[in-house]
C-alpha cells in the first residue's frame, strides 16, 4: 500500500481483494491512520441510502465530496486525504465511479472487497482501468509468530535457510511444534485473537466454524443451488483420497458441472486452486490444464475444521496428535494445504504435474515453482523421506529444465544429493 500511495501519487486506485475476514478493512484503515492527514471509511454493507446514491450521478464531484464530509463528520484535504470504499461489492456504481474520482485527482482511493469478480458483481458496470489490485491473504506464518510476540524465530531460520545449515535438533523440535500450532489454529485475524485470548484451542475451532459458516452463507449468495459451497466442503475429503485431480462429478450432478462454478469458488478467494501443467516448462500458464486441477482452503486452520467439520472438539483428536506430532501418515495432506498456502503468500501461481507410470498407478509433483529460465519441483511429505520416487523420475525426465529440487517434510534441513530436504516451517523461503 505504501509503495502504491508513493508511486502513483493519486493517479489510480487500489482494489485490495481477499476472502472475507481475513482483516481487510482493518489493515486499511490503520494504514489511512498513519498515511493521511484525514481519511472517510465508507462501508457499503451499512451505508445509508443516501450515501449510497451519491454514486447515480457523477456531475458534480464537489456535492458528492461536500456530502460525504457533512454525513461522516470528517475534514478533506487535497492530496492529503483517503477515501476507502469498503465492501465495494455491494454497490458496483461507486466501483464504476473510481474513474472520474481518480481523474479528479483530489483525493486517493482505496477498495476493498470479497466476491469482487463474480458475475452479477460487475454486470451492469464498467471496470475502471485505473484500478489496480493487490491480493490480500490470511495472515502467512511470519505474521502469525509476530502476533504470538515472536519477532526473532523467522530471521533466525532465514539465516539458517540461507547458510543451508540445521538448526540443531532441539531449536528444530520447537520449530515445528510452533508451526504445528500455527496449523492448527490458521491465519485468520478472528481465530488468531481468540487463541491469544484464551489460550483455548475449543474456542478457537467454535471461532472457526462461524467463519467457515459465513463462507457457506456467502456461498449461497452466488449460487442458491448450493453446489458451490459442496465443492468447498468436499476439498479435505478428496485431498485425502491421493486422486490425480479434483473430481467435481463426484460431489455434484456430472450434468452441472461447468467452468463456471470453479472459477466463481476460485474468485471467492476461500480457495487456493493448483493447476495441471501437461507440458512443463517455465511458462508453466501456458500448458495448464483447465480442466485439471486440485483445490486446496486458503487458510491451514479452517482446513483443519472443515476436515474434521462432524466431530465436536471434545471429539476430535486431530489437535491433540497434531500438537504432540503423532498424525498419523494418512494425514499427510494437512501439510500439502499448509505448503500451498505458504507458496501461495510469497506470490507463486500453484501448479503441479502428474503422469501415469502405468494403467494403475501415477507419479506425481506436488508443486512447482518456475525461477528464472529452471523449473524447481517441490514435493511435499509428512513422515518419511527415503524414498521420493517420483521427484527422481521427474528430474531425470525433464533434466534440462530442472533448478533446484525440494522435498518438504518435517525432518531437520540437510542435503540428499541434489535434492534439498527442508523441514515445512522453512516453506515461506522458496
Amino acid at each position: 500500500m505504501l509503495d502504491w500511495k508513493n508511486s502513483r501519487q493519486g493517479s489510480t486506485a487500489l482494489l485490495i481483494e481477499g476472502a472475507r475476514r481475513i482483516g481487510k478493512s482493518t489493515i486499511v484503515e490503520e494504514f489511512a491512520k498513519q498515511e493521511y492527514d484525514t481519511y472517510i471509511l465508507i462501508d457499503f454493507n451499512v451505508v445509508s441510502p443516501l450515501v449510497k446514491s451519491l454514486f447515480d450521478d457523477l456531475t458534480d464531484l464537489n456535492y458528492i465530496f461536500l456530502t460525504l464530509q457533512a454525513v461522516y463528520h470528517k475534514s478533506l484535504k487535497e492530496r492529503k486525504s483517503l477515501i476507502i470504499f469498503d465492501e465495494v461489492q455491494q454497490c458496483p456504481k461507486a466501483r464504476q465511479a473510481i474513474k472520474y474520482l481518480v481523474a479528479d485527482g483530489r483525493y486517493d482511493y482505496i477498495e476493498t472487497g470479497s466476491l469482487i469478480s463474480i458475475k452479477k458483481n460487475i454486470q451492469d458496470i464498467t471496470i475502471p482501468s485505473e484500478e489496480e489490485r493487490a491480493a490480500m491473504y490470511p495472515m502467512d506464518y511470519e505474521e502469525f509468530r509476530w502476533a504470538l510476540g515472536d519477532t526473532t524465530s523467522i530471521a533466525l531460520w532465514q539465516q539458517a535457510w540461507t547458510a543451508r545449515r540445521s538448526l540443531g535438533e532441539a531449536a528444530h523440535r520447537v520449530a515445528m511444534r510452533d508451526l504445528r500450532l500455527y496449523m492448527l489454529v490458521g491465519g485468520m485475524p478472528q481465530a488468531v485473537n481468540t487463541y491469544i485470548d484464551t489460550n483455548d484451542l475449543s474456542f478457537v475451532d467454535q471461532t472457526k466454524r462461524q467463519i467457515i459458516k459465513l463462507y457457506a452463507d456467502d456461498f449461497k449468495k452466488i449460487d442458491p443451488s448450493g453446489r458451490i459451497g459442496r465443492l468447498f466442503v468436499n476439498i479435505p475429503a478428496q485431498l485425502s483420497r491421493n486422486s490425480r485431480r479434483f473430481i467435481a462429478t463426484s460431489v455434484i450432478e456430472s450434468s452441472n458441472v461447468n467452468g463456471e462454478l470453479i472459477t466463481a469458488l476460485e474468485e471467492s478467494k476461500t480457495v487456493n486452486i493448483c493447476y495441471q501443467v501437461d507440458n512443463p516448462q517455465v511458462g508453466m500458464g501456458l500448458t495448464k490444464n483447465d480442466n485439471c486441477y486440485k483445490l486446496y482452503v486458503c487458510d491451514t486452520g479452517l482446513f483443519i475444521t472443515l476436515a474434521f467439520w462432524d466431530k465436536d472438539f471434545a471429539d476430535n483428536t486431530i489437535y491433540q496428535k497434531l500438537l504432540s506430532d503423532k498424525l498419523p501418515a494418512n494425514l499427510g495432506y494437512i501439510y500439502e494445504n499448509l505448503v500451498a498456502q505458504m507458496l501461495k503468500a510469497q506470490g507463486h501461481r500453484l501448479f503441479y504435474h502428474s503422469w501415469y507410470k502405468d494403467n494403475k498407478h501415477f507419479y506425481e509433483i506436488d508443486f512447482l515453482l518456475s525461477k528464472g529460465t529452471k523449473i524447481c519441483p517441490v514435493e511435499v511429505k509428512s513422515s518419511g523421506y527415503n524414498t521420493h520416487t517420483s521427484m527422481d523420475v521427474f528430474c531425470e525426465k525433464f533434466s534440462s529444465h530442472i533448478g533446484e529440487r525440494y522435498l518438504i517434510y518435517t525432518k531437520e534441513l540437510r542435503n540428499d544429493k541434489m535434492l534439498q530436504l527442508l523441514p515445512a516451517y522453512m516453506a515461506i523461503y522458496l
